[in-house]
């Protein structure tokens, strides 16, 4: 994103922003990634929302899906790989009303969907991000 920008970041913009945030991680838990695939969405699909008993599409801004790290086995062959999902529309509108950084609300998204990788709590996840920068 360039100084004066007038359009709001694209898919590739928030990419960019969560690669950042995924190499500031510190390497023992960037080393767990290598299969996790990291996917940018406008919204969080349907079945997504009613599965999470959310109505409004802009209260989920994130979501890990696939078996945490202490669950995986070799012997489940044929599943999905894990994947975080970043929803743009959701991470724009927090940044528009909250006035933190775009790279800050990425960072946390990501850092708390990585968390959901490993099945860590929220204070687990709170040290990772406090790591992270």
């Amino acid at each position: 994103m360039s100084e004066g920008q007038t359009f709001a970041p694209d898919a590739a913009a928030i990419e960019r922003l969560a690669d950042a945030a995924v190499a500031r991680l510190p390497e023992g838990f960037r080393r767990h990634l290598d299969g996790v695939v990291f996917r940018v969405e406008e919204f969080g699909d349907e079945a997504v929302l009613k599965e999470l008993g959310i109505d409004n599409p802009f209260e989920l801004s994130g979501l890990y899906t696939g078996r945490p790290l202490g669950e995986q086995s070799s012997m489940l062959s044929g599943e999905l790989p894990a994947m975080i999902h970043l929803y743009r529309r959701p991470l724009l509108d927090e940044w528009a009303e909250t006035g933190v950084s775009l790279e800050e609300l990425v960072t946390h998204v990501i850092v708390h969907e990585v968390g959901h990788h490993f099945g860590f709590s929220d204070d687990d996840m709170h040290a990772i991000e406090d790591a992270a920068g």
